[in-house]
């Protein structure tokens, strides 16, 4: 069977910045099955009281069956194209918000999760994995903007869904949007191609280089993938925790419906702090992916999560304030989003791109791993009566992976680079070999 790599796009739309956009508009039509879900958990929870965290398992599965499966997923894309993996996703997204829409036992609302994530982590990890093949010298803008269309998408339906579910019920809002995202992604999915193989050609050419594409079995057995892994986890899960809990935060702060007036609107705190959040969750991703090109991919990671570890600290102190909390959980977002972009980016600079969207999927399971912490922190609050003892884990993990970042990554990248640097395509000065640029880049950390 031919791939799309093997036949050679030729049509309009077969242009980097062209897959780029639709890629985009993929990411933020299945962005609410993330970050709208903390809209309906209270509704859920008034109509069947069947408690936050027995709700928020629900969550969990959904990013579980969301990141687990994207290697597959990966390895799909990788030899049959974007196409039948991101149109089968839209499908399975659209499929997991009408069963939302109808499910009056919790069961039923595990299975749709089961179903969305599937879909989700099926468009999610295809769109990241092309756009770092479309781009193969610019992975940390083009995966920063790809990943901006998930952090942001659902910035625009933020204020309709609320007001749909308070007008109409949040099991109308479920069944309308979850139809209306769903045959978006499904018509999109059909434009979707992977670059043909003179594209990383010509970039290796360009670039006077030869990667060493590791493979997958290659790259789950070196440690630096592992400590890659591990500040993944230790950074998704806070950040999982604002925005399956902001809702319930808010309501416990006693800011659900409190008025808060920024930048000439007034609206209420959760819905206010949500529209900012998901802005500001996409803005940052091309963002800290744009500097991460420039100044190094660990060097921007320890910037970004130190400043996540002090907004998290600020927000447990000063968020009961209503503008405090809108203006905190804002930093927090804008600190966290970045390691879409950061990561994957990490992982096709230090393993190559020929199996990108394979090895970007493996480090993308941390985000998975991560997501088993969130029903833990409605435990810990319900015990504690606060959210502090939550807040304090989640700020001293980005502290760790700051840390990390500089003193522990940095290092072992640079012995793998120099370990898997291969001869380069031009041999300067009549020396027999030298370090490739890939080695040298990687090293860098850049």
């Amino acid at each position: 069977m031919k791939t799309e790599h093997q036949e050679g796009p030729s049509s309009w739309y077969a242009s980097p910045w062209v897959q780029l956009v639709f890629g985009v508009v993929c990411m933020a039509m299945i962005a609410n099955m993330q970050y709208g879900w903390t809209l309906f958990v209270n509704p859920i929870d008034e109509k069947y009281h069947w408690g936050r965290a027995a709700i928020q398992v629900a969550f969990t599965i959904f990013v579980v069956t969301e990141t687990w499966l994207v290697p597959i997923e990966g390895y799909l894309v990788d030899k049959y194209g974007p196409k039948p993996v991101v149109v089968g996703g839209g499908l399975l997204c659209a499929v997991a918000w009408v069963i939302n829409s109808m499910a009056s036992s919790l069961p039923l609302l595990y299975i749709a999760a089961a179903i969305g994530g599937i879909g989700a982590g099926a468009v999610y990890g295809t769109c990241v994995g092309n756009a770092l093949k479309w781009f193969p010298t610019r992975r940390g803008l083009a995966a920063g903007i790809t990943a901006a269309g998930f952090g942001a998408g659902s910035a625009a339906t933020v204020v309709p869904i609320a007001n749909m579910i308070k007008h109409s019920g949040y099991e109308a809002t479920f069944l309308w949007f979850g139809l209306g995202q769903g045959i978006v992604v499904f018509l999109l999915g059909l434009f979707l191609l992977a670059p043909p193989a003179t594209l990383l050609a010509n970039a290796k050419s360009a670039a006077k280089r030869l990667v060493h594409n590791a493979t997958p079995r290659e790259v789950i057995s070196a440690p630096v993938f592992w400590v890659m892994y591990l500040m993944f986890v230790m950074m998704a899960a806070g950040g999982l925790m604002a925005t399956a809990q902001l809702g319930p935060i808010a309501k416990d702060f006693g800011l659900h419906d409190s008025p808060v007036s920024l930048l000439g609107l007034t609206l209420p705190a959760l819905t206010f702090a949500l529209t900012i959040d998901r802005v500001l969750n996409g803005l940052t991703r091309p963002f800290f992916g744009w500097i991460s090109d420039r100044i190094g991919r660990e060097n921007t990671m320890f910037m970004a999560f130190a400043i996540e570890a002090v907004g998290i600290l600020a927000l447990s102190k000063f968020g009961q304030s209503p503008v405090a909390f809108v203006v905190l959980t804002g930093i927090v977002f804008f600190a966290w989003g970045e390691i879409y972009s950061l990561f994957p980016a990490t992982c096709g600079d230090t393993f190559g791109p020929k199996f990108a969207a394979t090895n970007a999927g493996l480090l993308y399971t941390a985000k998975g791993t991560a997501a088993l912490l969130v029903p833990f922190t409605s435990i810990v609050t319900a015990a504690t009566g606060s959210w502090h003892a939550v807040f304090m884990l989640a700020s001293g993990m980005a502290a760790i992976a700051a840390l990390l970042a500089l003193f522990v990554l940095k290092p072992m990248r640079r012995a793998y680079a120099l370990q898997h640097s291969e001869p380069s395509l031009e041999v300067p000065y009549g020396s027999s070999t030298r370090i490739s640029d890939s080695a040298r880049i990687s090293a860098e950390g850049g």
